[in-house]
């Protein structure tokens, strides 16, 4: 290969892995934004009871999981360490709301799952962004804040963004 040949190759080769570099780099910085608004873990997992507070007697009966009543719901609190603050404690909650309950808005399933996020208010700005049905009112709690959307069959999703 002539010396001007092999400059040229190796100016292909660097502009090309320049590229290369630049598209990761691209990619990553689109994934990592995404990345921070989406969720972090199980903040609960709530369903509806024909007796919320027999129901919750069986499951402490036969599970051993104990729960205390609130407003005719029945909750139990699973405590862990936080992954990257293990001084911190997290927890995910079972909870079992009586049929009647409010909380599960249009859904017509038993069942809603309570997703952990970083950026409540990013996150549903980003899945109106998608498209997603996204209830417009958030709430405020002394433990975090809350918002809802709903999945594409109906079933409504909470989300918390702790304090």
């Amino acid at each position: 290969m002539s010396g001007l040949g092999l400059v040229i190759s190796s100016a292909a080769i660097a502009v090309s892995f320049a590229c290369g570099m630049m598209v990761q780099a691209a990619t990553n910085s689109a994934s990592e934004a995404k990345k921070d608004v989406r969720v972090t873990g199980i903040g609960g997992v709530f369903f509806k009871a024909n007796d919320a507070e027999k129901l919750a007697a069986w499951y402490r009966e036969h599970l051993g999981i104990e729960f205390q009543s609130y407003g005719g719901n029945a909750f139990h609190q699973f405590e862990w360490l936080e992954k990257d603050n293990p001084s911190k404690t997290g927890g995910t909650v079972l909870a079992v709301f009586p049929q009647t309950a409010k909380n599960f808005g249009e859904s017509k399933s038993p069942f809603m799952v309570d997703y952990r996020v970083a950026n409540l208010d990013a996150l549903l700005a980003q899945l109106k962004k998608e498209g997603v049905t996204v209830d417009e009112k958030t709430e405020d709690a002394p433990y975090g804040k809350f918002g809802h959307a709903m999945d594409p069959e109906g079933n409504r999703i909470e989300f918390w963004e702790p304090k």
